[in-house]
């Protein structure tokens, strides 16, 4: 099987050609990713494959299905970036990685966290100026704080277990309650309660039409002046504007995001050259409490390597018929979510 796939990182494309290789299909990777202006370059391959910062929208999916392709297999979890009725009235085979490493994501939020808490990303540019003064560096200890982990799945389970190794209290939100997280000490409370009470908050939920901006400006008003706020899920759960309005009026201790609700187009790709016209990203990066990265926390060696081998078994599974967990479309069927 001919597989093109859009979007491969540099790290990323030994992987996916040896999966590819060791299953008998050949693979191209391109380096850009599928959207309107890409799509052509589809014509003549049955599969597709495709990065979350992928755009699949009504005109770029009728593109993939007048050119031949019959099935598109993501590589990442989110897939709101895919128009799945359409999908479903071409006829296509949409499949994504229902599940990898949470680990990777998890310890990356705690990244994010202990750097902005411990102002690192200051203290690492001083130093390198040659300047060791501490003054502005006081940080916080995690211990005996609490932390609200909003949404328990795998990776939001995980966070949760790293801090009950701090000696953190711990608040949760979820449709679902996780019974190894209530085994920690957990407690399950309204989205406002945890809002209110915690001194850390970390998002580890999906977004559907439910969470878009799932923080907005009544949440992030509502939360501890000196909180933590971290986001490594997607930026569309945080109404980014109503965020700059609260750092601008002094408020949170630190904010790390490894996303942006307006990402797309931006991340992956060296834009240090150009003139970026997002106002609200530019005002967002003059903070001296946000650490913003580029929606890396799951790029992990282990995790990349489930990724991959995951894609490749979806393509197997659409060549054999066979139906599993992460197919949302079957050959224009919408699979229950």
């Amino acid at each position: 099987m001919r597989i093109l796939a859009f979007g491969v990182q540099p790290d990323e494309r030994p992987l996916l050609e040896k999966a590819c290789a060791d299953r008998e299909h050949r693979v191209h990777c391109l380096d850009v990713f599928l959207n309107g202006d890409t799509a052509p370059l589809a014509a003549g391959h049955e599969v597709v494959s495709v990065s979350v910062n992928a755009q699949l929208d009504d005109a770029v999916l009728r593109t993939l299905a007048a050119g031949g392709s019959r099935m598109i297999a993501q590589r990442a979890t989110g897939f709101n970036n895919i128009n799945l009725e359409t999908a479903a009235e071409l006829g296509l085979t949409v499949a994504r990685v229902a599940h990898y490493s949470p680990y990777s994501v998890a310890e990356f939020a705690w990244a994010l966290a202990m750097a902005v808490n411990r102002r690192v990303p200051r203290a690492t540019r001083r130093t390198r100026e040659f300047d060791f003064r501490l003054d502005g560096l006081m940080g916080r200890d995690m211990h005996g704080r609490t932390a609200g982990v909003v949404g328990t799945g795998k990776i939001g389970s995980a966070f949760a277990r790293i801090a009950h190794g701090f000696g953190m209290r711990l608040l949760g939100w979820d449709v679902a309650r996780d019974p190894g997280c209530e085994e920690l000490g957990l407690e399950y409370v309204p989205l406002s309660r945890l809002l209110t009470e915690s001194d850390l908050v970390s998002l580890h939920v999906p977004l559907v039409d439910a969470t878009h901006h799932l923080l907005g400006a009544e949440e992030l008003r509502s939360m501890r002046d000196e909180a933590l706020l971290v986001n490594t899920s997607r930026g569309g759960l945080v109404d980014t504007d109503a965020l700059v309005g609260e750092l601008r009026a002094g408020r949170f201790w630190g904010v790390g995001l490894d996303v942006y609700e307006a990402e797309s187009g931006l991340f992956f790709l060296d834009r240090s050259l150009d003139v970026v016209a997002d106002d609200t990203l530019a005002r967002l990066m003059t903070f001296n409490n946000v650490l913003l990265t580029s929606h890396q926390a799951f790029y992990t060696r282990e995790a990349v390597g489930q990724i991959v081998g995951t894609t490749v078994n979806n393509v197997e599974d659409y060549l054999a018929g066979r139906a599993s967990e992460n197919v949302l479309v079957d050959a224009g069927t919408l699979v229950p979510g």
